[in-house]
């Protein structure tokens, strides 16, 4: 059957779920038109690098490291936490790339995470009940008819936090900060005080040794950049179409449709029905593509989305972002792997380790418990290692803040505790000590899967 004709706007002849209510028709059509004149945020030939490096991963060949804000926020958007999030950022690439030997895609869920799906499109307090938040692209958090009500010209405001975002995130990759000589430097205050500072302490000082025997034997070190530069990339979900139509562009190099919004999208778990209009949508757009699966996903159902989101079958244009939960893992996930395999279909295989375990805890506070955070991770791995196929990657809602909203690490967070710094506008996250924990323990599993495979480990690996 011959797929109908894509355009930008197709997807809205078709059912779509989680669209906001906005009161005003004639004023969300004149934001979508000023968005359509505004330069893009991305590029098309930096998506299109993104696929290439998503396709070593495909192959087995590097791993994708992919987190960021739950939900990024107006109030909260500030250099010095931009910075700190690039930080914790580079501190984990660094353990995956130096203790586990494997190249890192990094993919931020930032410059542009501003809508989040709801579970009911209304929220009741006392009585009064009032529409969702929706995230701050489309209203505020505050409980009043006022700020509950959507108001396109957010997503003005949106955009131009997302341009100062990006700015500042390429400044830091390629302006020096991501220099390997400053591995030490990355490390932020509160975490010098954990116990994960003496293992990174030591990672970076066989970093710092490595580079000094580099050039005891005379090579300059300037002369590669890939010291002193790095690659990172934004995503975001795909939920807030109107927005998403009025960036997309054709591409005058290839004569091709891109989002450019960011460099991957990805269809949520709550809109993924093949013919509804979030997936129409993504299938017309080049950019690499993320595709959440959760408890409900079935492996003929993701077949047919497979062949949709990716019908030329192309390493590293769609990622398979799983959300089981720790104690369904096990069940649901191999028989969506033995379905891909047996199709022969091209796909990166990524954890997300956050979704499927959030709890309300005693204290009334939305949490994860970090051991059931750890208990997927480690369960991911081992069933693709059982069914011969690459646990390539991790998607993680993180913050380089000093928060307490996820349970549990070696500080051994309790309920009791979350009230004390917990900031986050939507889901619980890491904080920058737990995500660097998390990393060690992904440095160990890759490198028994390498051992596994008969690969070399360098010494730096034994860390």
């Amino acid at each position: 059957m011959t797929a109908e004709r894509w355009t930008p706007e197709s997807w809205r002849g078709k059912p779509i779920q989680q669209v906001p209510d906005y009161p005003d028709p004639a004023a969300l059509a004149e934001v979508e038109r000023q968005l359509a004149s505004f330069p893009p945020l991305v590029f098309a030939g930096e998506a299109r690098r993104l696929t290439k490096s998503l396709a070593r991963v495909a192959a087995g060949e590097a791993f994708v490291l992919h987190g960021g804000d739950c939900a990024e926020s107006f109030a909260e958007h500030g250099a010095n936490n931009i910075r700190d999030f690039f930080r914790v950022f580079l501190q984990m690439a660094v353990v995956l790339t130096f203790a586990a030997a494997v190249p890192v895609v990094k993919i931020g869920r930032i410059a542009g995470q501003f809508a989040k799906p709801r579970t009911a499109p209304t929220e009741t307090r006392n009585g009064i009940a009032l529409p969702s938040y929706r995230g701050d692209i489309i209203n505020a958090i505050e409980f009043t008819a006022a700020a509950r009500t959507p108001d396109p010209r957010r997503q003005i405001e949106a955009y131009r936090q997302s341009a100062a975002t990006l700015n500042l995130l390429r400044a830091f990759a390629q302006g020096g900060y991501a220099n390997l000589a400053s591995v030490h430097q990355w490390m932020l205050g509160f975490v010098k005080d954990s116990p994960q500072s003496r293992r990174y302490t030591e990672l970076a000082d066989r970093i710092s040794e490595a580079l000094g025997f580099m050039r005891a034997i005379g090579l300059d070190l300037e002369d590669h950049p890939e010291l002193r530069t790095t690659d990172i990339y934004t995503s975001h979900e795909a939920l807030l179409l109107g927005f998403e139509q009025a960036m997309t562009r054709i591409d005058s190099t290839s004569g091709d449709w891109y989002c450019t919004s960011g460099h991957f999208l990805w269809v949520g778990d709550r809109t993924r029905t093949y013919d509804h209009a979030h997936v129409e949508y993504c299938r017309g757009i080049r950019n690499p593509l993320g595709l959440k699966c959760g408890p409900s996903s079935r492996p003929d159902d993701l077949l047919r989305l497979i062949d949709i989101l990716n019908p030329d079958n192309e390493p590293g244009r769609l990622t398979l972002i799983c959300r089981m939960g720790a104690d369904k893992v096990a069940d649901l996930l191999p028989p969506l792997i033995r379905a891909v395999q047996r199709e022969r279909r091209e796909v990166v295989w990524s954890c997300d380790p956050m979704h499927g375990n959030t709890i309300t805890s005693g204290s009334g506070y939305k949490t994860r418990p970090f051991d059931r955070i750890l208990s997927e991770v480690r369960s991911f791995f081992a069933i693709h290692a059982a069914e011969g196929s690459y646990a390539g990657g991790v998607h993680l809602e993180m913050t380089g803040q000093n928060v307490t909203e996820c349970t549990g690490g070696a500080r051994a967070i309790s309920e009791e505790d979350l009230n004390d710094r917990y900031h986050t506008f939507c889901d619980p996250r890491l904080n920058a000590e737990q995500a660097i924990e998390l990393a060690f323990l992904l440095a160990e599993l890759l490198k028994k899967e390498r051992l596994g495979k008969g690969l070399p480990l360098p010494a730096a690996a034994g860390l």
